[in-house]
C-alpha cells in the first residue's frame, strides 16, 4: 500500500512513523524540507498541495491520502482532489470543523451533558487562557488572579474575545483515540500525559494508571462524543482528573501525535493499519484486541552543553529531519537529530519494560547514561508552573 502523507511536521512525523511501521510506502509532501519526518519517508516532494495539476499528478499512484496539517483551505482542496480522483482521503472534515475550534466543541460537550472546565466569570481563579483556534496547548496561558487578567486584557486588546477563559482544574492529563465508521466506534487503549512547564506534553505513559473503571468511564465519554459528531474516522479526547471526576478539555477530530506512538508499543495496535482499513474498505475492523503487551515511556529530551531537559513536543516541531535510532543509549528506539558533533540537540525516546517499575529503571540508566557520555551536570524535568503569567508581550492567537 502507498499513502500520500500531507504535512512532515508532528502529526506527520506520526503518521510517517506508524506507516512504516505497518509496512506501507510513504510519499510525504510538505513546502518545507526542514521538517522533522523527512528522513523517514520513502519518498519526498518539497511542493506546495494549492498548485492542483502537480498535485494531481502526485495522487495518481497512491492507495490513500492523509492529511497531517491543521490549514482549512488546504483540507479543503485535498478532499476536492481525493473525491475526484476516487482516493480514500483519511479525514472527517465534519467533525474536525467541530473540534478545531474551542468554542464549537465546549458548546458540543455542554449540549450533551460532558463534564468539562467551567467558563469565567462563572468560576473561580485560577483561571486558564487559550486560543479558540489553537491546536492542542499552544498559547496556553494561566491566570492567577484578577491583577493577571486585567493584564492580559490590555496585552491582547481586541483580540480578547478570540480567547477561551476557563477555570484551572487541578490533576493529572489522559488521553484516548477513538475510530468511527458508519455509526460503529472503536475506542482504543488510554495513556497518561505528562505536561512541562508551558503546558506542552513531555512525556506520554501506557498503559494508564487510572482504575478499569475508569477507563471504561473513559473510553464511554469518547463514545459519547464520536457518536455525536458521526464520526468517520479517528478523533482523539483528552480530559483531566479533577476531584476524582474526569473533565474533558479538548478533542481533535485528526490524527494525533505522541500518544499513537506509545499506544503501538505498548499494545501493538496500529492506528495507521486501523485508519486505512477504515477508509479503503469503508467499515471498522471486525475485531480487535487490546492487550497491554509492554509498559512504555515515551518522552522528549533537549541536550545543551551541560544540560539536559525533558521538553513538551515544541523541540521535535524545531529540530529539523530527525533519524530513526534503535538501542539509542539504552532506548529501545529515538527519534533525534543527534550528531556526535552538534552541542545541542534533541531526541524522542521510546522506552519498554514489562511494567512500570522496569520502564523507569532503565529509563534512569538511559538519562545517566546520556549524561556521563556528553559531561551534563544539570537536569531538568520541568512541571506547569503556579506563576506562569509573567510578561504577555507577543501573545496572540
Amino acid at each position: 500500500m502507498r499513502v500520500a502523507v500531507i504535512g512532515g511536521r508532528l502529526q506527520g512525523l506520526e503518521a510517517v512513523y506508524l506507516a512504516k511501521k505497518a509496512g506501507m510506502q510513504v510519499l510525504l509532501i510538505d513546502k518545507s524540507d526542514d521538517i522533522p519526518a523527512l528522513n523517514m519517508a520513502d519518498s519526498f516532494i518539497c511542493m506546495d498541495v494549492e498548485d492542483k495539476k502537480k498535485t494531481t499528478a502526485l495522487f495518481k499512484n497512491v492507495d490513500l491520502i492523509l492529511p497531517a496539517l491543521e490549514n482549512d483551505r488546504v483540507l479543503h482542496i485535498l478532499a476536492a482532489l481525493a473525491e475526484k480522483l476516487k482516493i480514500p482521503f483519511a479525514f472527517d472534515l465534519k467533525a474536525y470543523n467541530i473540534s478545531s475550534s474551542k468554542w464549537r466543541s465546549d458548546r458540543l460537550f455542554a449540549e450533551i451533558g460532558i463534564p468539562a472546565p467551567g467558563y469565567y466569570p462563572d468560576c473561580i481563579y485560577p483561571l486558564i487562557a487559550k486560543p479558540s483556534e489553537s491546536s492542542g496547548s499552544e498559547g496556553v496561558i494561566r491566570l492567577t488572579d484578577e491583577s493577571d487578567l486585567k493584564k492580559f486584557r490590555q496585552v491582547v486588546g481586541k483580540d480578547f474575545d478570540n480567547w477561551v477563559i476557563q477555570e484551572y482544574l487541578q490533576g493529572l492529563s489522559y488521553s484516548i483515540e477513538v475510530f468511527g465508521c458508519m455509526r460503529q466506534y472503536l475506542p482504543l487503549q488510554v495513556t497518561d500525559l505528562d505536561m512541562d512547564a508551558v503546558y506542552d506534553c513531555k512525556r506520554v505513559l501506557a498503559p494508564s494508571d487510572l482504575s478499569p473503571s475508569q477507563r471504561e468511564q473513559f473510553a464511554a465519554i469518547a463514545v459519547k462524543i464520536a457518536a455525536e459528531l458521526e464520526l468517520n474516522g479517528i478523533m482523539d479526547v483528552e480530559v483531566i482528573l479533577h476531584n476524582n471526576q474526569l473533565k474533558v478539555l479538548e478533542i481533535d477530530a485528526r490524527l494525533p501525535s505522541q500518544t499513537p506512538t506509545a499506544v503501538y508499543h505498548s499494545s501493538g495496535v496500529n492506528m495507521l493499519t486501523l485508519l486505512a482499513e477504515t477508509f479503503i474498505k469503508g467499515r471498522l475492523p471486525e475485531s480487535i484486541e487490546i492487550k497491554e503487551k509492554h509498559y512504555v515511556i515515551y518522552e522528549h529530551i533537549a541536550v545543551s552543553p551541560g544540560r539536559l531537559e525533558v521538553s513538551g513536543e515544541h523541540v521535535v516541531a524545531k529540530a529539523g529531519p530527525l533519524d530513526y535510532k534503535e538501542d539509542f543509549y539504552g532506548a529501545d528506539e529515538a527519534l533525534t537529530n543527534y550528531r556526535p558533533d552538534k552541542k545541542n540537540w534533541m531526541a524522542t525516546l521510546i522506552i519498554k519494560g514489562k511494567d512500570r517499575k522496569e520502564a523507569f529503571i532503565k529509563r534512569s540508566e538511559i538519562i545517566g547514561q546520556i549524561c556521563r557520555k556528553h559531561y551534563i551536570d544539570r537536569y531538568l524535568d520541568p512541571i506547569p508552573s503556579d506563576q506562569d503569567f509573567k510578561d504577555m508581550e507577543g501573545a496572540r492567537p
